[in-house]
């Protein structure tokens, strides 16, 4: 025995028998020392090096057991003051359990939010709570954590209601504390130093021991304490990971750096010592490393083996300290107050704050140790959480400055505890008041964004670091994690440091807005795309804090109000910049404008206004508080100057006048008016714009759009300004760029700006009208489903989401819109409700111009379809709030008349070439609003106090109405007709109701009976298209039966029915269709062979004894062909149905081949080697192809028939074939050489034309190939048994789906069925057995013809004779059969009816009882037991010998009951299938029951399957997801022991839970690395494989090593959608028809197809390694 290991067993032995005098002396010394922490530091010193890094080749479980009995022990004895057992014990008696959960999340765990209760999104429970918790039955989502969290289960301020769950209710107890044995101070003082003093003092020492050794630099000594004795020239090479390298570098690094080979390199990962030696040597090897990886050097330093040790430990009391805080409060207070204490050296920060500060220097294992520490600690203790906040904010700049050099991810930063700190409103309350951590946050952002300012102390992000810059953009969220709760309570010192970090805010948007100004490109297009994705990331990280900041400021008058006046203060610095030239004086229709010149299609413009756009949020909310603002003086032209050319901006780059700025500027405006983004910048700006409405001249304010869209000259007419230069077209800049169409689609789109946006037509804004938030979901939906109906995702990605990403669908969908279930394939649909179109505003603000068409032609059609009218009318806008009631004005006023009149009289000249219909139809939708307007006004109110007047009855009025008639009869605007129509019969209307003439009635009656006389001719006339049609039909029928009774000839040999491809049976002639060269052949023995398409694969659909698949024996020799009852691999051959000529495959074979060689990837759809290929029709994958062969007709003389079965009994017949036999094992013996397959094949030779052979020989190479894994070799005499083989468990698997589905066994085969039954019709070469004893039978059937094959002379048998072979044969094995049905059977005493059939089933008991002594009980229940499962085998057989003789099957086998008579009549098998055996008893029973295997069997010393056989299916799935989540939770690698994120996937054939896509698992598969699931496939499934992937909820389908693909898993939300990588987190359960349709899919050997067109559809760049699954 070596010597090491006698002292290490030597010392195991002192530890255990020694302990309790250790215990005591060490106890003893370290207490009555003058200096306790010296003597500690002084045992470390002795123990530590002894214990770790002491060997070369050190022992984990060695290193464990020392530290566990020589440190640990004497660790916690000193603690408890006595045994750690019993002190520990005591300790239980006196303490509660917490309230708190704090787990911990790994990454990729799946957590849970409830979105009823939660105070915001960032509140989560583990699985284990939310399963014990009353938020199960509330609306909630599950996600994947990307780690970092804890539990929130039992904190009051995370959830409204259900803080804990069961497991954490503190019930009675609400008090968290130890009692008077841990903490109290007041008495015991005689039994020496209290429990908690000497905890205190021992944390205070260990834990500075902890942050000396983790905040170690290389160039530090070890301090006096720990100095060792002597120090040896004993050092360590230690290696840091980082995420810049990649795994296969650091791995090629080290091999030749420090000479080890690939395995031993793979083991150093993380922090490894990758060399030990003298400093010497150490250097040498650092010096490599880095040598090495010159370009980015890997972190490498040089470490004594003292510190090494020291180091090692210390990483190893972190887990010790979460386990004894973990055991009491009073721990964990100490443990608190230790880490927090204020050191002595005032420039010196606490220690938890060195170890914060010091975190990106640390590797991934020492930080995790760290974050879980103050997960378990400071963050469990709601007053040390506060103080832990305070460190962490006042170093939180250094934090983050850290965070963004370092190179690991968030979630393993110390950076990633802000979310635990800042969403606890009260916390976050008081970090406001006591530190001010907005200003904090604010200026840390600052800071690292001040590289990126410009002289003009703007942003601008030309060439900055995309990775730097994504660092810097996380410091956002917890800016919103502090605004999440606004307070309901404001303290003087809370609103003046709000409004303090709200001005470091203001500078921050102060420098974004008017950044990255553009500038329209003239003549050459833009060489270079400038940079924008950095200023919209900042916009898209800020959407959501500037609607919070909204928030807090509306939650408290006073602070409004600063924050307005602050706002405005800075826009107006930020707009106090001049403009190139001075104010001008504009003149239109008597009106004056005074404002300076500025065209956006000239000078530069930006789309960044964030102070312009959080203005106009905070005037919406403080015009409801403080009226007096209506009467101050703003300028309000100047506040909507910016925002006026965001809008003109986006207008003209939607007419393509900005096509030479390149995509950006396409991209920018998309992103300004898209969902993401368009809270606070699109619909800010239009509010600004309505706000500046209100408050301005009417005219004066569209004299402005109308400048800033460039179209005052063409409106004008004459004369532009006071110095009467005189324009009748648009402004050069836009006639020198486009023709008159784009002259006149920017008309249009000015017009839609006015009629969509500036215009009381968008008013649905709380503040702006009389509406609520619900009210504008309600409008959003609806618009949306006026598009199409959609999806609830389509929905929710089409809606904005507030801070807490909710959008308030659920509250209103079931208002606007009906649900239509999916099916087994696609999704839920919600479709509008009708009485909800009426709200349908054809130009919504928010479509997009593809929206908008397809929302206007889905309308129409659907109008159309009604027979209504094609008419778009506006809606009935809400009221506006009385600040914003003047916006109407704009309706009415000069200028929008003026406008309207110029656009309708372009349209009355009828000159093409002067106007478009879109302007005509946007114009029209503007005198639509205002006759609204004012009816609606009207009815309201008396005429005296209306104050809106669309002048009717003026000049102007009569000239738009006289318009309006002339325009009628263009014939052009016949699409606008009915519009036409209903304005004029409004202007009727209002002029009625001004009049006060009262003939609303009358009018609205007359506009009824004209709409009901129109839809009533439009209803005649489709009635009348409907009849002509009948007609017409009626006619061409009357003539088709004409022609078929004028040459009835023709058609008395077509078949009744038959598709392209797909064989046709007839009694006379087979005529088929090649479907590639369309030509028409005869199937003929003698003719070129037609062959059809056909897919060969190894199967365990039908095993019994999953994952037992054979393999090749050590002698080499194969397993047995004729497979054994269990099933455990079967070979599966299906087709598609599809026909060809053979030489038009093997040309389209040949050039599949050619040309998917040079396709990329096209390895992973085929493989070429292996002979697949896609139909050329339907794209099934398929591996070979099957010779269509005829029928031949048999023709019997039943006389003879009658005599010769009187002759030929079965037992003469038994003796004919065994004489047989004997016979050609002589003849075989004395040549020497067994029967090669070329004689097999022989007969065929003579009886096919050598086409229709050489296909067969393909075939049955392939099966060969394919079943037996095993090169090619046509001449083995194996191949035409396998050939038989695959028929018979095709035959088999046909019959298993067909009983599976509740199906006919004729009559309701699928194609692809159909196509391999037709290969048995017209085929025996190919037929075989159906299962254990019908392979025999059928085999037996399929080699008699051999017995008869001689090679001089031909002695086939004839008709008659092979009909009794056949019948014989049934009969013979159907009694096997039978028998062991009855051996295998379990039977059962509970009686039965005395029947014939039960009476001989006893009979049959009572001679295998005496012959095998099994069954002693009389019992005629055991008849029903045989029947059960002798039924399978008969429907097995019906098929085959439908297929082999073509005798049509009774009509009793195309229904579902009552089979059995039928199947035993139409296979001659007498009724009572127990008579076989009383015909036949003597001969066969004995000798069967006698068999040497039967005896085994009976022993038990053979495995047997019990008939009928098990069906298989898919395993049963939980019908709440969550609970395959919490399996997947509950979780453990077996070959893992880090908590690194796992991928548990589930096997659907067994249920086995395995660990994919992870290192731990990898296996050897031939020589090959493979996956836990490729491995698993190979033996559960032949290497096909159904996986559920239970995080990312999506199904993996494997067909091999290298060919997979996804699938949608069968769970469904409420909404009938999958969930795939539980991105939108929907409760989700199981589908069973999706369900249903899996199994079909494995059932019928599909899954390989699948792949292939999933493959074919998707082409991926960069192959998935799913061999690595």
């Amino acid at each position: 025995m070596p010597s090491s290991q006698n002292f290490y067993i030597f010392i195991l032995f002192l530890s255990n028998t020694l302990k309790p005098m250790m215990m005591q002396i060490f106890f003893c010394e370290w207490l009555e020392a003058a200096d306790s922490r010296a003597e500690l530091l002084r045992y470390l010193k002795e123990q530590v090096p002894q214990i770790f890094c002491l060997k070369t080749e050190p022992s984990p479980q060695e290193e464990e057991e020392l530290m566990q009995s020589r440190l640990f022990y004497h660790l916690e004895c000193f603690l408890f003051g006595e045994d750690p057992q019993e002190g520990l014990e005591k300790l239980k008696q006196g303490c509660t359990s917490s309230q708190l959960c704090g787990r911990v999340f790994k990454e990729g765990e799946t957590v849970y939010s409830c979105r009823d209760c939660a105070i915001d999104p960032t509140c989560v429970l583990c699985m284990d709570c939310f399963q014990d918790s009353v938020h199960k039955s509330h609306r909630y989502k599950m996600h994947a954590s990307s780690g970092g969290g804890f539990c929130d289960c039992g904190d009051v301020e995370a959830w409204k209601i259900g803080p804990c769950c069961s497991k954490h209710d503190p019930g009675a107890a609400t008090a968290m504390v130890t009692v008077s044995y841990i903490i109290e101070q007041k008495e015991g003082r005689g039994r020496g130093v209290l429990l908690y003093e000497r905890a205190e003092k021992l944390f205070r020492v260990l834990l500075h021991y902890v942050t000396e050794f983790l905040v170690w630099e290389e160039n530090l000594e070890l301090s006096a304490e720990l100095q060792p004795r002597t120090k040896d020239n004993a050092y360590y090479c230690v290696l840091y990971n980082d995420e810049h390298h990649s795994y296969d570098h650091v791995i090629y690094t080290l091999q030749r750096s420090v000479n080890c080979n690939e395995a031993e390199a793979q083991t150093h990962t993380g922090r490894r010592a990758v060399k030990r030696g003298t400093l010497r040597t150490c250097q040498q090897a650092k010096d490599l490393i880095r040598v090495n990886t010159s370009l980015d050097p890997l972190r490498v330093e040089i470490l004594h083996a003292a510190v090494m040790a020291h180091q090692t430990f210390a990483l190893r009391l972190g887990p010790w300290f979460q386990k004894i805080i973990s055991y009491s409060v009073g721990f964990r207070q100490a443990f608190c107050q230790v880490a927090l204490e204020t050191s002595t050296d005032r420039d010196r920060p606490c220690l938890i704050s060195r170890l914060m500060l010091h975190d990106a220097r640390m590797f991934k294992g020492a930080r995790k140790i760290v974050h879980e520490l103050i997960f378990c600690s400071m963050l469990m203790e709601t007053e040390f959480k506060r103080l832990f906040a305070i460190e962490f904010t006042k170093h939180f700049k250094q934090l983050q400055k850290d965070f963004i050099n370092d190179d690991h991810e968030r979630s393993i930063s110390i950076t990633a505890l802000s979310v635990q700190i800042f969403t606890v409103p009260t916390l976050a309350r008081q970090l406001i008041e006591e530190a001010n951590v907005i200003k904090v946050i604010v200026d840390t952002i600052m800071d690292l964004l001040r590289e990126h300012l410009d002289v003009n102390n703007r942003f601008f992000f030309l060439g900055y670091n995309s990775d730097k810059f994504t660092r810097i953009q996380i410091i956002f969220h917890d800016l919103r994690y502090i605004l999440i709760s606004k307070p309901s309570i404001w303290t003087e010192e809370l609103r003046t440091q709000f409004i303090e970090g709200f001005k470091d805010f203001l500078g921050l948007l102060k420098c974004m807005q008017g950044m990255e100004e553009v500038k329209r490109q003239f003549g050459q297009h833009i060489a270079v795309e400038p940079e924008w994705e950095a200023g919209f990331s900042l916009q898209i990280q800020l959407r959501h804090i500037l609607a919070m900041f909204q928030d807090w400021c509306s939650s408290d008058d006073e602070i409004l109000l600063l924050a307005f006046k602050e706002c405005h203060k800075v826009l107006m610095q930020c707009n106090n910049q001049p403009f190139h030239k001075e104010s001008t004086d504009y003149y239109m229709c008597k009106h004056i404008l005074h404002v300076p010149p500025y065209k956006v299609s000239q000078q530069p413009v930006s789309i960044h206004l964030p102070i312009s756009r959080l203005l106009a949020g905070l005037y919406v909310l403080i015009i409801k508080v403080y009226f007096f603002l209506l009467q101050e003086s703003y300028d309000y032209t100047q506040l909507a100057e910016h925002p006026l050319r965001c809008v003109v901006l986006a207008a003209q780059v939607s007419a393509e006048m900005w096509r030479r700025n390149g995509l950006s500027l396409v991209s920018q405006v998309y992103y300004y008016q898209d969902v993401k983004c368009r809270d606070e910048m699109y619909d800010k700006d239009i509010l600004m714009l309505q706000i500046a409405a209100s408050k301005m001249d009417p005219n004066h304010f569209l004299m402005l759009i109308l400048l800033r869209f460039e179209l005052f000259d063409y409106f004008n007419g004459s004369c532009s300004s006071k110095d009467q230069r005189c324009s009748t077209s648009l402004s050069s800049s836009l006639v020198q760029s486009t023709n008159q169409t784009l002259l006149f689609g920017w008309i249009g789109i000015m017009l839609w700006c006015l009629t969509s946006v500036m215009f009381p037509g968008e008013r649905y804004v709380p503040g702006i009208s009389q509406v609520t938030k619900e009210d504008v979901t309600m409008r959003e939906v609806i618009h949306l489903l006026c598009i199409e109906p959609m999806a609830h995702s389509s929905l929710v990605k089409g809606l904005s989401e507030n801070e807490s990403h909710e959008i308030g669908l659920e509250s209103v969908i079931t208002k606007v819109a009906t649900f239509k279930k999916p099916g087994v394939s696609g999704h839920g649909l919600y479709e509008v409700k009708k009485e909800r179109l009426v709200e349908f505003n054809p130009f919504f603000y928010h479509y997009s111009r593809s929206q908008h068409s397809k929302a206007e032609e889905s309308q129409k059609k659907r109008r159309t379809q009604e027979s209504n009218d094609k008419a778009l009318r506006p809606p009935v806008p809400p009221a506006f709030c009385p600040a914003f009631s003047s916006i109407v004005r704009l309706l009415c006023c000069d200028i929008i008349i003026h406008i309207l009149r110029r656009v309708l009289q372009r349209a009355a000249e009828d000159r093409a070439t002067h106007w478009t219909e879109a302007m005509i139809q946007r114009a029209l939708h503007l005198i639509g609003q205002a006759l609204l307007e004012e009816k609606t006004q009207l009815e309201d109110s008396t005429v005296e106090e209306v104050s809106f007047d669309f002048k009717i009855g003026s000049e102007h009025g009569k000239s738009v109405f006289l318009l309006l008639s002339k325009i009628k009869a263009v014939p052009s605007l016949e699409a606008q007709k009915d519009m036409i129509k209903w304005v004029l019969q409004m202007f009727e209307i209002v002029k009625c109701l001004r009049e006060k003439s009262s003939p609303t009635a009358s009018m609205s009656m007359e506009t009824t009976n004209a709409q009901d006389k129109e839809k009533a001719e439009r209803k005649r006339k489709a009635e009348a298209a409907k009849l002509h049609r009948q007609k017409i039909m009626a006619q061409m029928s009357a003539m088709q039966k004409n022609f078929i009774e004028s040459n009835k000839m023709l058609y008395d040999n077509m078949p009744e029915s038959g598709t392209q491809g797909e064989p046709v049976t007839t009694t006379e002639r087979e005529v088929l269709t090649c479907i590639l060269c369309q030509e028409e052949q005869e199937v003929a023995a003698q003719a070129q062979a037609m062959v059809l398409t056909a897919c060969v694969q190894r199967s365990t659909v039908l095993t019994q004894c999953r994952g037992k698949i054979p393999t090749n024996r050590a002698d080499g020799t194969p397993y047995p062909l004729f497979m054994p009852p269990e099933l455990a691999v079967g070979t599966h051959t299906g087709s598609c149905g599809h026909v060809m000529h053979a030489t038009c495959w093997q040309k389209y074979f040949e050039a599949v081949q050619n040309t998917t060689r040079n396709r990329l990837h096209a390895e992973l759809i085929i493989d070429l080697e292996n002979g697949e290929y896609l139909c050329p029709l339907c794209k099934s994958l398929c591996n070979t192809v099957v010779p269509l062969i005829p029928l031949e007709p048999l023709v019997f003389n039943y006389e003879n028939a009658e005599i010769i079965g009187q002759h030929l009994t079965l037992p003469r017949w038994i003796q004919i074939i065994s004489v047989r036999i004997k016979g050609l094992k002589s003849v075989t013996q004395d040549n020497g050489k067994k029967t090669t397959y070329n004689n097999c094949t022989s007969l065929y030779e003579r009886k096919f034309s050598d086409s229709i052979v050489e296909m067969l020989v393909v075939c049955a190479t392939t099966v060969h190939r394919v079943g037996l894994q095993t090169a090619p070799n046509e001449l083995c005499p194996r191949v035409p048994l396998m050939a038989w083989n695959t028929c018979a468990f095709t035959i088999q698997a046909i019959e298993n789906i067909l009983k599976e589905e509740d199906k006919p066994l004729f009559g309701s085969l699928q194609n692809r069925q159909v196509g391999f039954h037709s290969i048995d019709e017209q085929t025996n070469f190919l037929l075989s057995s159906c299962c254990s004893r019908v392979f025999c039978q059928v085999g037996l059937v399929l080699s008699i013809p051999s017995l008869y094959q001689e090679e001089a002379v031909d002695l086939q048998p004839s008709a008659v004779s092979s009909a009794y072979n056949d019948l014989h044969i049934l009969h013979l094995v159907t009694m096997a059969h039978m028998l062991q049905i009855l051996l295998t059977s379990t039977g059962t005493n509970t009686g039965g009816e005395e029947t014939e059939e039960a009476r001989a089933a006893v009979e049959l008991c009572a001679t295998v009882s005496q012959h095998t002594g099994r069954y002693k009980c009389s019992s005629s229940s055991y008849y029903l037991s045989v029947k059960r499962g002798l039924e399978p085998f008969l429907r097995c057989a019906a098929l085959f010998f439908n297929c082999l003789t073509g005798v049509h099957p009774p009509e009793e086998l195309f229904s579902t009951s009552g089979q059995m008579e039928a199947l035993c009549s139409y296979l001659s098998l007498p009724s009572n299938v127990f008579q076989l055996f009383q015909e036949h008893r003597d001969p066969i029973t004995p000798l069967w029951c006698g068999s040497p295997a039967v005896t085994k069997a009976l022993k038990g010393n053979i495995q047997t399957v019990r008939y009928p056989r098990k069906r298989n299916r898919l395993i049963d799935l939980p019908e709440d997801y969550s609970a395959l989540l919490n399996q997947a939770s509950h979780f453990q690698c077996p070959k893992s022991t880090d908590d690194e994120r796992k991928h548990p996937t589930l096997c659907l054939f067994c249920g086995a839970m395995l660990c994919s896509q992870s290192s731990c698992c990898l296996s050897q598969l031939d020589g090959e690395d493979v996956g836990a699931c490729t491995a698993h496939a190979a033996t559960c499934g032949a290497g096909v494989g159904m996986f559920l992937r239970i995080r990312e909820c999506e199904i993996v389908l494997m067909a091999s090593r290298t060919r997979g693909s996804t699938y949608p898993a069968p769970y469904l939300d409420d909404y009938g959608e999958t969930d795939p990588h539980l991105g939108r987190g929907n409760p989700l359960h199981l589908c069973p028809e999706r369900y249903r349709k899996l199994n079909q899919l494995w059932q019928q050997h599909c899954i390989l197809e699948e792949i292939a067109r999933s493959l074919e559809v998707v082409n991926v760049m960069f192959a998935f390694e799913w061999q690595m699954l």
